[in-house]
């Protein structure tokens, strides 16, 4: 028995195909596009054979000339190479990654939404199931649609969700697709499917027919928000109220000038001065909601947008641990609405540990949005990503829906006036008893002759000529309908007819009418008892160093250069915070600033250690040191001035140099006057014991040379004037 060969994984890369152009299905997307009032019926799908590749490959590289580079750009593999990569770009860009303007949807997303529609039974459906039917028209796998489908579940304006979908507060993830339940809810019906004026493609392998986009009359991409990455850029919309948008069309339809900003699903408090529209350069700074329970109690209650309970609790114990805060520990009490009780120990300042928390942990975030979405250029026809601003894609989206009901009007009065003409033809017929002109016709020829001269003296009560399909229908009706047949019914249907045509006459003549009374129909249908849960509010910057405490100890092992914090076994320097930098003096006359570590190797035999001023280092340095080059001790006065973090600097001319005298003065006046220097007893030196005089020697900067001490090798050096000081 032949084995069967393996299904071909999910993963793998899809045979390319030609996907149905808009001419070819005579439907238009609802961008401004005519589209089939009924879906056309797929063709096959015009997918490369395999095969085909093999056979029509490209002939093979001529041989390289002598001489000629061997990376020319016009090689045939570095021009595939470069088509390849294009390609690649463009398909993630166009058909994974980034919404589409006309629906606001990734086609993923589209896919599974199309999915649910098809499936749509008024009852629930498994997401397993679900996703297996996707797996039809989307080529990448279970995983992704999946994720797209509990992603949308969770906001819950297209997806009504039934079973553990996860928590956005959270970050729980949903249970497995076999567990959990999805159907479309309402709103996703009434704004996202019409088949009738929806443009149609076949899926990638042929077999079925998808929509190219969804007739959408609603912003949904503003509603829902979106991020995206592809080759070279990346789309990040943030999510908007439904009632800010349906007053937003509205005012863009009647004329008026709207402005709309972001509301997040967890709420918090954002500052939009630098939202910038939400294209590309714009800032939001989002703060989660901090009360003060008690002295030594805070709540969270709301969070930063794309932080999550478990997220936000992490950085706190991690700035925790850093010294950056200092808290007991932290409950999350998260159901429903998020509460995160952070305790606080004794002596805490509840306002200073609040704004710590703005500063070291997740409390605070800095958005960065970039709206961009796919556009069609009405010239080539093509698809483009394009950057725009919020206000923009709700402009078009308002437009597209205007045009959208506009095509709805146009087909239902096509529908209405047919359906009058059919309705009068069939009472002419039955009333004026034409049926019985048949009775003798023996030929289906004669049939339709008789009937068409029956109804010659009638013509002038119709809108529009008799067609053969209309006797050839006329020819169908059963006797059942003819004996039961009602004047006074038939007239009130045709009444109720003529009513719908002429308010649809009256809708198409008012189109901008009607367009703000479907946003205001949506508003009130499913917009009450929606409020913002994001308030805006300036927010100040907060300096990280004024708030930070200084709850840390500064140590030092100077034999072996180390510093570091909470050493006890080693020399106690200072008290500091986890922000500040240390300044290091070595034996060599090298000098360092590095931020404070738990431990860090800063030189050998350290001289000087102490916390960098974030002002600046105004101290003055008296120095005396060996140089390694001449072998004479020279000192200097001088002040640091300006340094960079963690680079090496020196403070002698020469390597092998050794400083035997260092003092630091907080003030001029405060240098020592005079030093008493000892001689090496090895030096050969007549005098042993030496002053030197340093009032002649200018404070100058670290880089100077200063005077000469001496020529010979230097013992010890000691102060002079510490009684007068």
């Amino acid at each position: 028995m032949a084995k069967k060969k393996p299904a071909k994984k999910s993963d793998q890369a899809e045979l390319p195909f030609a996907s149905v152009s808009p001419g070819e299905n005579g439907g238009q997307t609802p961008g401004g596009q005519q589209a089939s009032t009924v879906p056309p019926a797929p063709a096959a799908a015009q997918i490369e054979n395999p095969k085909s590749k093999i056979e029509n490959a490209e002939p093979p590289p001529p041989k390289r000339k002598k001489g000629e580079k061997v990376q020319d750009e016009m090689a045939p593999l570095a021009q595939s190479y470069r088509n390849w990569f294009l390609d690649y770009a463009s398909y993630v860009i166009l058909d994974r990654a980034v919404p589409h303007i006309d629906d606001g949807l990734k086609p993923v997303q589209r896919r599974v939404l199309h999915t649910l529609w098809d499936m749509d039974d008024g009852r629930f459906h498994k997401v397993a199931n679900v996703v297996g039917a996707t797996m039809k028209l989307h080529p990448h796998g279970d995983a992704s649609i999946g994720a797209a489908l509990v992603s949308i579940g969770q906001r819950a304006w297209l997806i009504e969700p039934q079973g553990n979908y996860g928590n956005l507060l959270t970050g729980d993830e949903a249970a497995a697709p076999r567990y959990i339940e999805a159907r479309l809810t309402a709103f996703a019906k009434d704004v996202l499917f019409n088949p009738k004026t929806t443009t149609w493609q076949l899926s990638y392998d042929g077999r079925n027919k998808e929509p190219i986009t969804l007739p959408a009359k609603f912003p949904i991409v503003l509603l829902e928000g979106a991020d995206g990455i592809a080759v070279g850029l990346s789309t990040k919309i943030l999510p908007h109220n439904f009632n800010d948008l349906c007053r937003a069309a509205i005012n863009h339809l009647q004329g008026k000038t709207f402005r709309i900003l972001p509301d997040f699903p967890t709420g918090g408090t954002a500052d939009f001065a630098e939202y910038n529209d939400g294209e590309r350069g714009g800032k939001v700074k989002v703060r989660a909601r901090i009360e003060e329970r008690s002295k030594y109690l805070l709540a969270i209650t709301e969070l930063p947008y794309g932080v999550t309970t478990e997220s936000l609790i992490e950085s706190i114990l991690a700035a925790n641990a850093k010294g950056k805060i200092k808290v007991k520990h932290v409950d999350d009490n998260t159901a429903d609405k998020v509460e995160i009780l952070v305790h606080l120990p004794q002596g805490s300042e509840p306002d200073k540990v609040i704004q710590q928390l703005y500063v070291f942990t997740s409390c605070q975030v800095q958005l960065n949005p970039a709206a961009c979405v796919i556009v069609r250029d009405p010239k080539t026809g093509d698809d483009k990503p394009r950057f725009l601003g919020v206000r923009d894609i709700l402009k078009a989206s308002a437009e597209a829906t205007r045009e959208l009901l506009k095509r709805e009007l146009e087909i239902r009065l096509g529908e209405l006036e047919q359906q009058w003409h059919w309705d009068s033809l069939e009472r002419i017929f039955i009333e004026e008893r034409i049926y019985r002109l048949i009775e003798k016709s023996k030929t289906w020829e004669s049939v339709l002759a008789e009937i068409r001269g029956g109804l010659k003296p009638f013509l002038k009560q119709l809108r529009r000529e008799v067609t053969d399909d209309d006797i050839v229908r006329l020819t169908e009706i059963r006797i059942k309908r003819i004996s039961a047949y009602n004047r006074f019914q038939a007239d009130e249907a045709m009444k109720k007819i003529e009513e719908g045509i002429k308010e649809t006459k009256a809708n198409l003549k008012k189109l901008t009418d009607y367009a703000v009374a479907w946003f205001e129909m949506l508003q009130e249908k499913y917009g009450k008892g929606i409020k913002r849960k994001t308030s805006y509010d300036e927010i100040e910057q907060i300096d990280a160093s004024a708030v930070v405490s200084a709850n840390q100890r500064l140590y030092v092992n100077r034999e072996d250069g180390f510093i570091g914090l909470n050493w006890r076994q080693h020399e106690f320097v200072t008290e500091c915070t986890i922000l500040d930098s240390v300044l290091t003096i070595m034996r060599d006359g090298s000098l360092k600033v590095s931020k404070v570590a738990d431990k860090i190797f800063m030189g050998r035999e350290i001289l000087h250690v102490a916390i960098w001023p974030k002002e600046g280092d105004t101290n003055f340095y008296t120095m005396i040191y060996q140089d390694g080059a001449t072998g004479k001790a020279f000192a200097k006065k001088f002040q640091i001035g300006g340094l960079n973090r963690d680079k090496l600097y020196p403070l002698v001319k020469s390597e092998n140099s050794r400083v035997v005298f260092l003092e630091v003065s907080a003030k001029e006046k405060d240098m020592p006057k005079s030093v008493h220097v000892s001689l090496d007893g090895r030096s050969g030196a007549r005098v042993r014991e030496i002053d030197f005089d340093l009032t002649p020697v200018p404070v100058s900067t670290r880089t100077s040379k200063g005077l000469t001490v001496t020529k010979w090798s230097i013992k010890e050096v000691k102060r002079n004037d510490l009684a007068l000081k």
